[in-house]
């Protein structure tokens, strides 16, 4: 199932901080994706500072989202309400200091290239079958 890397630059983010955006997240893949939240993992990880720039120049806070989910489990519609979704909740938890470069991306894996407790997804679809 899902695992979304959220990705920070700035000050350590608070512990609030770091399971609102968990929270948030898991909500957001179950309720506009459809995703199990009971099987979605979620790191909320940062960067030394003056790691990240964006444009050549170092930036004081920023945020980069990436969701792996199942190529073709998600139409194009409610990847993009996902996307526009987690642009917000970064924003609403993280302040309006987010650089206009704020990626979310939806990498949608073949199901046969991923999976957990040792199956691929193709393996889980084929044994509900």
């Amino acid at each position: 199932m899902p695992f979304v890397r959220i990705t920070l630059a700035g000050p350590p983010p608070r512990d609030e901080a770091v399971a609102a955006l968990q929270a948030g997240v898991t909500t957001l893949m179950a309720e506009v994706l459809g995703k199990r939240a009971d099987l979605t993992a979620v790191v909320v990880e940062g960067t030394a500072p003056g790691a990240w720039s964006v444009g050549a120049v170092p930036v004081a806070v920023a945020a980069h989202l990436v969701a792996t989910i199942t190529a073709g489990s998600n139409g194009p519609a409610p990847i993009a309400d996902f996307i526009a979704a987690a642009h917000r909740l970064l924003a609403g938890t993280l302040g309006a200091g987010l650089p206009l470069a704020t990626y979310v991306v939806v990498d949608a894996v073949p199901a046969e290239a991923w999976g957990y407790g040792g199956l691929t997804q193709a393996q889980r679809a084929r044994d509900r079958g």
